[in-house]
């Protein structure tokens, strides 16, 4: 059986795993990108570096990490946080496409421009996540409880809300989180957000 438990730093190789296996609307995204690790970078591993203490994983039987959720609580500290400190680090490594033709291209200006006051739904949903679980996950109930878990750490710290954004092609994510209670938010055009206020 599956079980729940915080993230630690030796996970870190996993989560990126997991994040490339389920990017592509969760489905595998591997060779989507000329290097992979790029979903990790954006998705994954900047939210266990900031925010450890908002991190879990699913752990298999035998050890694997087989899923995780990863948060920030104030999503424009982070925003500037990756801006400042997180992407310069890689930067070099993705430059900036001169024009966004690819998928690639466009996630790579995505990176780019990312900072603070961008996303409208952090004013009144401060909070977002990242969920992404294999196959094997599902059935189980773990995906709930994931999200159920971040929300009480949210709700005790004095969080008022949090949204999330995602690919509209993935549906099943989609009824998942409406039925958390999540309800639809505004959203850039080819673009998803859902939302949830919390009430202490």
């Amino acid at each position: 059986m599956s079980s729940i438990r915080p993230y630690r730093p030796s996970d870190r190789a996993a989560l990126s795993e997991v994040c490339v296996r389920t990017a592509n609307a969760g489905e595998d995204a591997t060779g989507v990108f000329s290097d992979d690790e790029l979903w990790g970078l954006l998705f994954a591993l900047p939210y266990v570096e900031r925010h450890p203490d908002l991190a879990w994983v699913v752990e298999a039987e035998d050890g694997r990490v087989i899923g995780y959720l990863v948060a920030t609580d104030d999503t424009d500290a982070f925003e500037q946080w990756f801006r400042d400190e997180w992407w310069p680090r890689y930067a070099d490594r993705f430059p900036r496409a001169p024009r966004c033709v690819t998928r690639e291209d466009r996630m790579l200006e995505y990176a780019h421009g990312r900072g603070p006051g961008k996303e409208p739904n952090a004013v009144e949903h401060p909070a977002h996540l990242h969920i992404d679980l294999l196959p094997e996950t599902q059935g189980q109930g773990l995906g709930r409880m994931l999200v159920r878990t971040l929300f009480d750490e949210l709700r005790r710290r004095g969080v008022s809300g949090l949204h999330l954004g995602m690919d509209p092609a993935n549906t099943g994510a989609a009824a998942f989180y409406e039925r958390l209670g999540m309800t639809p938010l505004p959203a850039q055009p080819g673009a998803q957000s859902y939302g949830v206020r919390f009430t202490n």
